[in-house]
């Protein structure tokens, strides 16, 4: 049976020995191995300029032991790398029959210093010591994208927006490819309201990114946000409704996110005239009782009342006299001028 799969990603070589030694490997073990029952050839990812491996996205029906065999010669390789990653995927009708993420943990001092410091970057108090091991990593190995973009986080994450933009362009100097530094940089530029140049931004980590991975949704919603701000209402209504489409897993974040991304898409379609639609987002909004959002349920409430209004359908007086009794000053005016 065949099964759809997904591949993509890169790793870099430190030396032209050890990626000399890598391709021996990989012919040796695909054939005494796999019986060569893997999807690449060696020439088609392999790039000896700078001694790479690179499988830029490769989508495709196979059967899962040839998916296997490759799975498990490209593991191997990844050992022999100083940076990089690669992530596969073997889905069945939308569900993930199996998922690997691929990146060096040898004993190398620049792959070490990098896995301690994305280690602590995820560590509130512990940013010092990770930009530190980061900095080591990046002085063992000064094409260590990964390095570059974990550093940038931290930079991030302390408020240093200038040696965080530094950090991903140097980042994506070296993988153009990397999600991750595309995604941080387009937050850098939110943060400074420069809204259609982290647009850009946000677009280039979808591309590079697939619907599998959070950092796919993460980037739509915080564009729909750009598009709202510009007043593209029907762009933002596009990202927002594949986000409310979206059914998430329960350790992933952007479930908490569902509530927000409903509102919002409702005071989207409310721009466009689009009431019945409008009404059924707050409704949804209404319904979910968790969530990251901080909008109040008298501002659900209010703004449930008015599509209600604008669709022409009863209750609307009862929603807006509902959040005025909850504070809402907007709703306490609109039910003087109803009454």
């Amino acid at each position: 049976m065949l099964y759809k799969t997904i591949i993509q990603g890169r790793l870099e070589f430190a030396t032209e020995k050890t990626y000399n030694k890598v391709l021996k490997m990989f012919e040796y073990r695909a054939e005494a191995y796999h019986k060569n029952d893997i999807l690449f050839e060696m020439d088609e990812i392999f790039f000896p300029d700078n001694y790479q491996l690179i499988i830029p996205r490769m989508v495709k029906q196979v059967y899962e032991k040839t998916y296997k065999n490759t799975a498990k010669l490209l593991d191997y390789c990844s050992q022999f790398a100083v940076s990089g990653s690669l992530n596969t995927w073997l889905i069945d009708e939308g569900k993930i029959m199996h998922y690997a993420k691929m990146e060096p943990e040898s004993d190398k001092v620049a792959v070490q210093q990098y896995l301690k410091g994305k280690s602590l970057v995820k560590t509130k108090g512990k940013e010092v010591e990770a930009i530190e091991a980061l900095t080591k990593a990046i002085e063992k190995f000064d094409r260590h994208a990964q390095a570059y973009e974990r550093r940038a986080k931290v930079n991030y994450i302390m408020k240093k927006y200038h040696d965080a933009q530094r950090d991903y362009d140097k980042s994506l100097k070296h993988d153009d490819t990397n999600p991750h530094a595309y995604y941080g940089r387009a937050k850098i530029k939110l943060h400074e309201k420069k809204y259609k140049e982290a647009i850009k931004d946000f677009d280039l980590t979808l591309k590079y990114s697939v619907a599998l991975q959070e950092i796919y949704w993460k980037a739509r919603r915080l564009k729909s946000i750009c598009h709202m701000e510009l007043g593209e209402f029907e762009k933002a209504a596009f990202d927002l409704k594949l986000i409310t489409n979206r059914s998430f897993k329960p350790e992933m974040t952007m479930v908490h996110w569902k509530r927000w991304s409903f509102f919002k898409y409702g005071i989207v379609l409310m721009e466009l005239e689009n009431y019945e639609e409008a009404l059924n987002a707050f409704e949804s909004a209404l319904s979910l009782h968790e969530g990251y959002d901080d909008i109040s349920e008298a501002e659900k409430l209010k703004n449930r009342g008015l599509a209600k209004q604008k669709a022409g359908k009863n209750g609307y007086i009862k929603d807006i006299k509902d959040a005025a009794e909850l504070g809402d000053k907007e709703a306490a005016t609109l039910l003087k001028n109803i009454a």
